[in-house]
């Protein structure tokens, strides 16, 4: 997994992971990246031992670094999946999560609130409910990958 350590739930982030994967039998290992070169040294070291996938975590940074990302996965061969739907759309293999337009349009709806009176502590705290997952088979021929049948027809995007 991939986390940005200048995140300030970084090491929530990584108990999480952690937690998860040892209550599977698994180890993941963390690697940590903040800055551009960070980001090529954290791929370089993918290399040896090769690894089976790895996950970037959510984050600003990191999606403002996607086509970064997108291709030291392709020049290491390395499988990995992303949080943002755009990702995959500029050649990321996968991506899983929250619609970041109904939030948006959500944040706007309390705004509206807000501003028209609603006191922000009188407002419930909302979780997102709808979540995306994009494939981009394309990417995944390329890695020599074959995506299951039964997952391709759970996505709600699919790149060929």
């Amino acid at each position: 997994m991939l986390v940005n350590p200048n995140q300030p739930l970084a090491e929530r982030l990584i108990q999480y992971v952690q937690e998860a994967a040892r209550a599977k039998g698994m180890e993941v290992p963390i690697l940590k990246a903040g800055t551009e070169g960070e980001i090529d040294a954290a791929f370089a070291s993918l290399v040896e031992p090769r690894v089976g996938g790895l996950v970037i975590a959510g984050d600003v940074f990191f999606y403002s670094r996607h086509e970064q990302l997108v291709a030291l996965a392709s020049r290491h061969a390395v499988p990995a999946i992303y949080a943002w739907r755009d990702v995959p759309l500029a050649g990321g293999l996968i991506s899983y999560g929250i619609d970041n337009i109904a939030v948006w349009r959500q944040a706007g709806i309390y705004a509206g609130k807000i501003l028209n009176g609603a006191k922000p502590a009188d407002l419930p705290v909302e979780q997102p409910s709808k979540f995306e997952l994009v494939i981009n088979l394309k990417t995944a021929k390329a890695l020599g990958l074959t995506v299951p049948q039964s997952l391709v027809a759970r996505a709600d995007e699919v790149i060929e």
